[in-house]
């Protein structure tokens, strides 16, 4: 059955009721940010008994949230409708990847625990979408092609989804309520009270008339609320943080009457990436460094870090130079992830490591063999649909329909991480940055001694 008319929109087209209800999570920027927001939209699902819908992976600033310490953020309807706009793009530009692609929420997923669902599988489903051109894998395909126009009805999807109008009764229900006004608890018996952090400051110099409220997640959308009924819940931003005594806009950390959040609270505190990429990280610190390393992540180029090169570089001359003094003149392996190419090198810090004796460095660049090997798996293994809700393949739909795009997604990046949690010798991160405290956890994790 399309969904096409209005009517079947207004309806939400109750055969596919059987699915959800849902969890619409409307990430906002890139891997490395947007993982808080993932743990925190599993944790809201179980919490809720909803199921999540994963979202793809963004660009790098393809949408802004704001400051929420400053009072200063889009609105949760503004960031959907950005979201919204920026998977269309990634949709028609055949660069869409599922960030279940790319983080392994396998042992996550149950139906006792959370369940999910890709957001291709939930936009075919709920709009008639064609999203073949989000698919790279044949199993994408073969359940997900169409005949159809690609574009037909992702005008009315999209009003639909971002909720443009507003909440829409049975169907959508809209969250409004963004860190300027809610910090969302659980079991805390505070429902209603006054945040620690309130934007007194502010209300005198820039008439900010805001007031944080800590309110009960579950008693605002669960049995008995307004949302209880709607087939989809949306929110705008998920991410939270600690901040003067409070949190920005979760403050769930445990949950002492609920055992089964309980123990999802300690499974998500460390979430991997999937094996390809753990796995390129090994043989890479296998086979190319051969020996005990350091890594060395330093973020120089983007917002605050370009104006902090001496600190950066001033923390990893401290390591080196105690390293030294233990090793004697034996070299010391180092592997570098920076944003700053290596042509740009001269005249830095790293120029000199490059040209001593007493280092040897290792890089890794977007068109080395073992990157784009890494990327071909990944897309073949399609983790991302196979993670969550599978519709039954379609009748007239060939057994062995092949994918017709071939998309290379960019895992440099994560692969450098992997390659980083290997390090024995150490690593020396950039501060402030969320790709340094991800490394960090992995290494605390001990990732890269565990078997795939």
């Amino acid at each position: 059955m399309p969904i096409a008319d209005e009517t079947c929109f207004s309806g939400c087209c109750l055969w596919k009721v059987r699915l959800y209800p849902g969890l619409l999570l409307d990430s906002w920027s890139s891997i490395s940010m947007v993982l808080s927001e993932l743990k925190n939209g599993i944790l809201f699902a179980a919490i809720l008994n909803r199921t999540l819908i994963i979202p793809p992976v963004l660009d790098h600033h393809a949408v802004a949230l704001g400051s929420c310490p400053k009072f200063r953020v889009s609105s949760p309807t503004e960031l959907r409708m950005s979201v919204w706009n920026h998977i269309q793009q990634l949709v028609q530009s055949h660069q869409y990847v599922s960030m279940a692609d790319i983080i392994d929420v396998s042992s996550l997923v149950s139906p006792s625990l959370v369940k999910t669902v890709d957001f291709r599988v939930f936009a075919s489903l709920w709009c008639d979408l064609n999203m073949e051109d989000a698919c790279y894998g044949n199993l994408c395909c073969r359940m997900l092609g169409r005949s159809g126009s690609s574009s037909g009805h992702f005008g009315q999807c999209r009003s639909l989804l971002t909720s443009m109008n507003g909440s829409l009764g049975l169907c959508m229900y809209a969250v409004e309520d963004d860190c300027r006004t809610t910090v969302w608890t659980y079991q805390q018996d505070n429902d209603g009270q006054l945040d620690l952090f309130q934007p007194d400051e502010l209300k005198k110099k820039k008439k900010i008339s805001y007031v944080r409220r800590r309110k009960d997640l579950y008693r605002a959308f669960g049995p008995g609320s307004d949302a209880e009924l709607a087939t989809v819940l949306s929110f705008g931003s998920l991410f939270t943080a600690p901040y003067k005594g409070s949190e920005l806009y979760i403050d769930i950390h445990d949950a002492p009457r609920d055992s089964r959040i309980q123990k999802l609270l300690k499974k998500i505190e460390f979430l991997p990436f999937v094996p390809e990429i753990m796995g390129a990280g090994q043989e890479f610190s296998r086979n190319k460094i051969k020996a005990p390393f350091l890594c060395s992540q330093l973020r120089l180029l983007d917002g605050q870090f370009k104006n902090h090169w001496k600190t950066t570089f001033s923390a990893l001359k401290q390591k080196l130079d105690s390293l030294v003094e233990e090793q004697g003149h034996n070299p010391i392996h180092i592997f570098i992830m920076t944003d700053l190419p290596k042509a740009n090198w001269t005249g830095t810090y790293l120029s000199e490591l490059e040209n001593s004796d007493l280092y040897e460095l290792y890089i890794l660049q977007e068109h080395d063999e073992l990157v784009v090997e890494t990327a071909q798996k990944l897309m073949a293994a399609e983790h991302g649909l196979r993670s969550g809700f599978l519709p039954q393949i379609r009748d007239d739909v060939h057994d062995k329909k092949n994918c017709p795009f071939k998309f290379k997604p960019d895992v440099l990046l994560y692969i450098e991480q992997a390659i980083c949690s290997c390090a024995s010798l150490g690593f020396v991160g950039t501060a402030g940055s969320t790709i340094a405290e991800n490394i960090e956890l992995m290494q605390r994790n001990n990732v890269c001694f565990t078997p795939n």
